[in-house]
């Protein structure tokens, strides 16, 4: 009998110990928090986008028979019917007449500071005013070469524009709206109209190519190739379909090369049991 003792102790001893590494070979040790996270599509939880619209009266929505912003409601609908997206909040700092150089005294203010801050994407219209001007202070003897060294201004202003944005907000995606010539329809014959829009164009493209997040949309093709009349009644600004076409332009680049750029910071979800 007290051989046998030894023997059943020796015994359950042996047992309890194959119990054991069979729940650890059963139950792994738990993955720490930072392994457990695991990534999902960026459109698992659809996202609130914040932008904000700034420039000229393009943005302020002159000749918008509704005078709900000019493109912006038309780029709302659209851009709430992204499955990325729940809701888009629009801020207008559209301001008729406004050229780079105003617009770059307004993007120095408080105000604006802060509505830059909280973007996930800035659009922006501006330079056409300033074409204007040049066509103004030089009325009587218009040359291609004043453009030209207008041109240059325009790039500089430019840049300072999209740096101050950077400064403010540097992970905000920024958008920049071509130019279109007005003027195309009544003076067709005077292509020189068509060279600088088109040669300003080519000026706002390469200083937005100096930046990652940036993005030029072109809407020129669209007002010299139209069907119908896309401008207002002032026949300067666009009218109600000149907007919604804007609008689509602009909602194709977003779609195709902005959104996936935003969505790239991925959501990430906890997968350890409690």
């Amino acid at each position: 009998m007290k051989k046998l003792i030894p023997l059943l102790i020796l015994s359950v001893l042996f047992l309890c110990s194959c119990n054991r590494f069979d729940q650890w070979a059963l139950h792994p040790e738990k993955k720490t928090a930072a392994q457990a996270f695991a990534q999902v599509p960026a459109d698992f939880v659809p996202r609130k986008l914040t932008v904000l619209s700034a420039g000229d009266s393009l943005t302020q929505g002159v000749g918008d028979s509704s005078n709900k912003g000019g493109y912006l409601p038309y780029l709302e609908t659209m851009l709430e019917k992204e499955k990325g997206i729940k809701e888009v909040d629009f801020y207008n700092y559209g301001v008729k007449g406004n050229r780079t150089t105003q617009l770059l005294k307004r993007l120095k203010t408080p105000e604006m500071k802060e509505a830059v801050q909280k973007a996930d994407l800035v659009i922006l219209t501006i330079g056409g005013n300033d074409i204007m001007k040049v066509m103004k202070d030089n009325i009587e003897n218009l040359q291609l070469s004043t453009f030209t060294t207008e041109k240059e201004s325009y790039q500089t202003h430019l840049t300072q524009i999209i740096e101050e944005i950077v400064q403010v907000n540097p992970h905000s995606s920024i958008v920049l709206v071509g130019l279109y010539n007005p003027f195309s329809k009544w003076f067709s014959e005077i292509k020189e109209l068509d060279e600088i829009v088109a040669d300003w164009n080519k000026a706002g493209q390469a200083v937005i190519a100096n930046y990652p997040n940036a993005y030029f949309v072109p809407i020129e093709d669209m007002f010299l190739n139209a069907n119908e009349n896309l401008l207002y009644t002032d026949n300067f600004h666009p009218n109600d379909k000149g907007y919604e076409l804007i609008a689509h332009r602009l909602n194709q680049t977003l779609e195709e090369q902005v959104l996936p750029e935003l969505d790239k910071t991925p959501f990430m979800v906890n997968t350890e049991e409690n």
